[in-house]
């Protein structure tokens, strides 16, 4: 279907960015009421600010090498299946092995297809930002799970926030990714750092952010 795709195209046009700001009209938690939708876009530029923070502390603080600007990118680009796939809710996409692995088949066949859209002299920079190489850095491996801590930290985020709205819905979701970034945080001291000093002013209010 993308090979067909890119044969209709006029010589020179390309719809990979055009395809991309489609990422806005993905919404996230569908199984979920939410007081105030998410969508991919959103998702995706948060976990880009995240996860160039966690790197910046990495390498401040931590004596990390990392690229805090490829970590930012990596994060931008992570869901970009989702705009031909859309948001496959966390609780079906981990059900069983099964399922987590044809999803996984799936999403790497709609990045393909949406890679054969570029030019194809352009492709193999961004095959490195949607793949990590066989032989990635040991920078790149730490760099890659920052992105997706970053991806953990967002959903909770987005549960405190809803949660703050008197929306109980989120209170299971919120106690999972919680979990979850605790155990980050007892692995990696740079998201240890962004929950103790970062996390706590989500949520409030500008007059007291200000």
């Amino acid at each position: 279907m993308a090979e067909k795709n890119v044969a209709q195209r006029p010589a020179g046009e390309s719809h990979f960015l055009a395809i991309l700001s489609r990422m806005k009209y993905i919404e996230r938690w569908s199984l979920m009421r939410n007081s105030r939708a998410e969508n991919l876009s959103e998702h995706s530029l948060e976990v880009a600010l995240i996860a160039h923070m966690l790197c910046v502390l990495g390498n401040v603080r931590h004596g990390r090498s990392l690229d805090a600007e490829r970590a930012a990118l990596v994060a931008l680009y992570h869901d970009a299946s989702e705009i031909v796939t859309g948001d496959l809710p966390t609780p079906v996409k981990y059900h069983d092995g099964t399922i987590r692995d044809a999803y996984k088949a799936v999403e790497r066949s709609a990045e393909e297809r949406l890679l054969a859209t570029l030019p194809a002299d352009l492709r193999p920079a961004f095959e490195d930002v949607l793949w990590p190489g066989a032989e990635s850095t040991e920078d790149e491996v730490y760099l890659r799970r920052l992105v997706k801590a970053a991806d953990k930290v967002s959903a909770l985020i987005k549960c405190v926030e809803e949660a703050r709205s008197g929306n109980a819905e989120f209170a299971s979701a919120e106690a999972s990714c919680r979990a979850a970034v605790d155990e980050m945080a007892a692995e990696l001291p740079e998201v240890a750092d962004f929950m103790r000093e970062f996390f706590p002013s989500y949520g409030a209010t500008l007059d007291d952010l200000l």
